[in-house]
């Protein structure tokens, strides 16, 4: 049975620790999930259910050369993962060197991106929104076209 989808954003603080807490209702949809975090080329950290995580490294390792320099970047990136846990509270850890590369201090955004979850700082988070408005309207247009065009068929 498939996963139910990650959705919503949510406003979320990390506390002195370096733990945040996901909302309850993202939370009940990863279950027992096993987790996986890892930096994104966004200035955001993905958390993964590690069987999504795995299948994404399947595909990244089958689809790319070690012997080429662009894939070898590709996968430091995406390799460089950590399992993380909740503690009975319902709290995650975020290891330092990962709070720092993602800017994040108290006031965090979380968002349900379907198979996986963001974390951002808040602050580059509305810098991000308000600096890609242009691009985001053009990928919109763009995968319209291709959804439409999916449907025609």
């Amino acid at each position: 049975m498939d996963m139910e989808l990650l959705t919503g954003e949510f406003k979320v603080s990390l506390d002195e620790k370096g733990r945040i807490s996901l909302p309850a209702h993202l939370r009940r949809i990863l279950n027992d999930s096993k987790l996986i975090i890892t930096q994104c080329k966004d200035n955001c950290l993905w958390l993964f259910p590690s069987n999504e995580y795995t299948e994404l490294l399947k595909n990244v390792q089958i689809s790319t050369n070690p012997l080429n320099r662009d894939d070898r970047l590709v996968r430091r990136q995406l390799f460089n993962s950590l399992p993380v846990e909740f503690d009975k509270a319902g709290r995650m850890p975020i290891i330092q060197s990962y709070r720092e590369f993602a800017g994040l201090t108290r006031d965090c955004v979380v968002l349900g991106q379907g198979e996986y979850i963001e974390i951002w700082a808040e602050d580059r988070y509305t810098q991000f929104l308000e600096t890609s408005e242009d691009d985001t309207v053009a990928a919109s247009e763009k995968l319209g076209n291709t959804l439409k065009n999916r449907s025609a068929v």
